[in-house]
């Protein structure tokens, strides 16, 4: 198979939701019909003692929820899936973000019961960013919910984005008799109780042929035909191209935990979905046909096997054919760099590789030498563009709780920040490590990770902190007299950026007055 034919076969998505919609289910259920795993892990129920595929962190499997991003690839009816499943919770926004930077399109899940929630407003606002495709898919049909057409109304409303419904749901709830597929022609039948759910095909190119009556009732039938008739009245017809531009939704509807209308998501979702697409750059945009080889680290995770303390970096590739063993050009370092064991992954399960091309994700075992963000070229110095660090929201000072394992906490910190889940500042003054973070969440994270991955024990002392914001000025002894002005206010970064403490929005205003040619940055990407 030739390069071009390799890159035409691969679809790269991310799907986002808010949490609790139903996304890692979803997910789960996508693998099962790739033939990725033999059996689903039930995300809520006790009897089952098993997690789902994508959530694999301990204490993603305690929480029942996902707070990493989860790279999985199967194959699909001759094409190559690669999906990425990102944290639903809010305080892991920063994680999301930088992985909708590697995708092609995305599936946005909505809970049919709760409509359109504040995280997938946040999410869509990124997607919109970059004009990301987005495909719809409504779930939890089997449970009592809003009224389909109220649901469109409000996507289209709430996240302004125009939609056209490829399936409608017959029903509701406990009503719920399945979906009829506009794009296809066909009813799928929704049957059975909660433990066992059974679905059927029937081929119906007319509405009023007289078969679905017998099939669903009478009444259910009329509303259907009334339904549909609305449909090709209001919504426009469903282009490609416009959804390929990120203007136009198709939407399904189903129940991830049933396994229903799923198929039907995958089989329409590998016909329409964007191949990899080109990427901008410093130096011009990279098409993926380009013959030399270039990527972007998106990610970067530590201890994905706790037995061997490992660290992956993940790896977008956007240009040529990656091949294992071969030497490329690490843009940010001007150094060499050489992969023998690069990955594909099935969540925590690793095979090594020979070749990759643009569109999969490869995981780089990594000493170190990575950060988020960095270029591996075929010798071309670039550097891929739009994957900043932000100013984080919530600041705690560190405390080591055991002294005995100071170099572990050391050690933990560096590695769980180099993640991009949290920000990790040295104080000048007093060399005191301050954590930021976005949401509450994270710290509990770090805490519970630094103890089971690395055996150290951290505590927090509280800190009043408005804002943490880069700092910088084309004069270089302007810069010097601030931070020696402002020396209890400043702080370094990882990579030894000049940091400002603010620790209020009036404090910082005077620093602004006061300093007029210092630039206050709130993202570390300037």
């Amino acid at each position: 198979m030739t390069v071009k034919e390799e890159i035409a076969r691969r679809r790269t998505f991310g799907i986002i939701a808010h949490p609790d919609a139903g996304k890692t289910t979803l997910t789960e259920k996508l693998l099962l019909f790739g033939g990725a795993i033999q059996s689903a892990g039930a995300v809520k129920s006790n009897k089952i003692k098993k997690s789902t595929t994508s959530d694999f962190m301990e204490i993603e499997k305690q929480r029942g929820i996902s707070v990493a991003t989860s790279v999985m690839a199967f194959e699909y009816m001759g094409k190559k899936i690669n999906i990425l499943d990102t944290p639903g919770h809010e305080d892991f926004a920063e994680d999301t973000y930088r992985t909708l930077t590697a995708v092609d399109s995305v599936i946005m899940v909505i809970d049919c019961v709760k409509g359109v929630e504040p995280q997938t407003r946040k999410l869509i606002e990124v997607c919109r960013m970059r004009n990301t495709p987005v495909v719809t898919f409504i779930n939890k049909m089997d449970r009592e919910g809003q009224n389909a057409f109220d649901l469109l109304d409000e996507i289209e409303k709430e996240l302004k984005i125009r939609v056209r419904p490829l399936a409608w749901p017959i029903g509701i709830g406990k009503s719920f008799k399945g979906v009829y597929n506009l794009y296809e022609k066909n009813l799928i039948l929704f049957q059975g109780d909660k433990k066992s759910v059974i679905e059927e095909y029937v081929k119906i190119e007319d509405l009023n042929d007289g078969l679905i009556d017998k099939l669903i009732g009478a009444d259910f039938a009329n509303q259907l035909r009334a339904d549909v008739e609305l449909i090709d009245g209001v919504y426009d017809e469903f282009n490609v191209e416009e959804y390929r531009a990120g203007k136009l939704s198709p939407v399904f509807f189903g129940s991830a935990v049933n396994n229903f209308g799923i198929k039907e998501l995958l089989d329409s979702f590998i016909e329409f979905a964007p191949t990899p697409k080109e990427r901008e750059t410093d130096e011009g945009i990279i098409d993926p046909l380009d013959p030399k080889f270039s990527g972007f680290i998106f990610k970067i995770h530590a201890n994905l096997d706790p037995k061997h303390r490992d660290r992956i970096a993940f790896l977008r590739i956007c240009s040529g054919v990656f091949e294992r063993n071969k030497y490329y050009y690490h843009v940010r370092d001007g150094k060499q760099v050489r992969f023998s064991n690069p990955t594909a992954f099935m969540a925590q399960d690793k095979q090594v590789i020979d070749e990759a091309y643009p569109g999969d994700i490869v995981g780089l075992y990594d000493s170190g030498t990575f950060k988020i963000a960095d270029t591996i070229t075929e010798g071309k110095k670039m550097n891929f563009k739009g994957i900043p660090s932000f100013s984080p929201e919530l600041f705690r000072y560190v405390e080591n709780l055991d002294p005995m394992k100071t170099k572990q906490l050391q050690k933990g910190l560096e590695q769980l920040t180099d993640e991009g889940v949290a920000q990790l500042f040295t104080k000048k003054t007093d060399g005191r490590k301050i954590i930021g973070t976005v949401g509450a969440l994270q710290f509990e994270v770090i805490q519970f990770r630094l103890k089971g991955e690395y055996n150290a024990s951290c505590g927090y002392q509280p800190i009043q902190l408005y804002k943490a914001l880069w700092i910088s000025c084309p004069d270089h002894k302007k810069l010097e007299a601030f931070m020696h002005d402002r020396a209890n206010h400043i702080a370094h970064d990882k990579d030894g950026k000049p940091v400002f403490l603010a620790e209020s929005a009036w404090l910082l205003q005077m620093a602004q007055e006061k300093f007029p040619d210092i630039e206050f940055h709130l993202k570390s990407e300037f």
